[in-house]
């Protein structure tokens, strides 16, 4: 299985770049998986706003939020936030965020 180095320590990521254990996530981890699988060189605050989100919601509910509820909840239009993750809010923003792929997302 591949891995990325985060912390000094390897984390495993799926063929598809998405965290083996959303618990070994963290901002440093984000920013990895960022560059690396999402080609974004940074992660400015819009970034921070929908990964937090995303990530809270899969906390309490153990699911990735509806892209409806994000963009209820940060305020951004849907256009926006491809814009911020352009593989897409499920796929992109929840890699980013350690989360496991979200059903449906292909």
């Amino acid at each position: 299985m591949p891995t990325i180095e985060s912390d000094g320590k390897k984390l495993e990521v799926n063929e598809e770049g998405f965290l083996s254990n959303p618990k070994e996530w963290n901002s440093e981890t984000a920013q990895i998986l960022a560059k690396e699988e999402e080609g974004l060189d940074e992660l400015n605050p819009d970034h921070w706003a929908v990964i937090h989100f995303i990530r809270e919601h899969y906390l309490k509910n153990n699911m990735a939020p509806m892209v409806r509820s994000i963009c209820k909840t940060t305020g951004f239009k849907l256009k926006y936030i491809f814009e911020l993750f352009p593989s897409g809010p499920a796929k992109g923003a929840c890699k980013i965020a350690g989360l496991p792929k979200p059903d449906g997302c292909v």
